[in-house]
């Protein structure tokens, strides 16, 4: 299972993910599933992934041999983040179609989907949810985050404090909150946490950290939601029999 978080602000963009796989109760694994195309003062690209850890990795894959090509469709080529999209869905169902045969032969399905997020010059961020069938949304003023994987644990606390006016810091601090929160609940996601924020018009990632086992930060952001949490319940009035 994964945890992935993508937040459209009216200031920017938040992306968070953690690193945790399993196949299992006796095998986990860590992989990075955030992957960021960058070209300073062009285009931020950020893609979180979740499902089936060889058909994302093969869609990642798929994307950066496409760069590399001239004169193929890619994501430096892009003109819009909506073009961005539609090439990622392209190599998911490209990958899909390759594949297919073979993992049906072992009963298994195509099992990849994504957030899609960023900027490229000349229109506003946005950001998108990619699903498994190649189709995506867009993220909207009633709608401005997305999740994918292991969500209900993370969900009423961001819908309790996300706005689009939230600003950056307030935002990065939910999101690690919520995945506090989703660690606590469920042993399939774990850190390390890689976090983004990225400033609207600024066109290059200027606030990235991970955060690992220990991190000091994250911990006592940790404890004193836990302590705050406790403190809050027990002011509440107590039901009248």
């Amino acid at each position: 299972m994964t945890y992935c978080v993508g937040i459209m602000l009216d200031t920017g963009l938040i992306f968070a993910s953690d690193s945790r796989t399993h196949a299992g109760v006796d095998n986990f694994a860590r992989f990075c599933k955030m992957t960021v195309f960058e070209r300073a003062g062009d285009r931020v690209i950020v893609l979180l992934s979740s499902g089936n850890l060889a058909a994302t990795q093969a869609v990642i894959s798929m994307l950066k041999q496409r760069n590399a090509k001239e004169g193929e469709p890619n994501l430096w080529a892009a003109e819009s983040m909506f073009d961005a999209a539609m090439l990622v869905s392209d190599a998911m169902r490209d990958i899909d179609q390759r594949d297919a045969q073979y993992m049906a032969a072992g009963n298994v399905r195509f099992n990849a989907s994504f957030i899609l997020g960023g900027q490229i010059a000349g229109e506003p961020p946005r950001l998108f949810r990619l699903y498994t069938q190649g189709n995506f949304i867009e993220a909207s003023l009633e709608t401005p985050y997305f999740q994918t994987g292991e969500t209900k644990y993370g969900k009423p606390i961001i819908d309790r404090v996300i706005t689009r006016s939230t600003s950056l810091n307030d935002a990065a601090k939910c999101v690690l909150v919520s995945f506090d929160s989703t660690m606590c609940s469920n042993m399939s996601v774990g850190m390390p946490i890689d976090l983004i924020c990225y400033q609207c018009h600024s066109l290059e990632v200027r606030m990235r950290r991970r955060f690992d086992e220990g991190d000091e930060y994250f911990s006592a952001l940790g404890k004193q939601w836990t302590e705050g949490t406790r403190q809050v319940f027990s002011r509440l009035p107590n039901l009248d029999w």
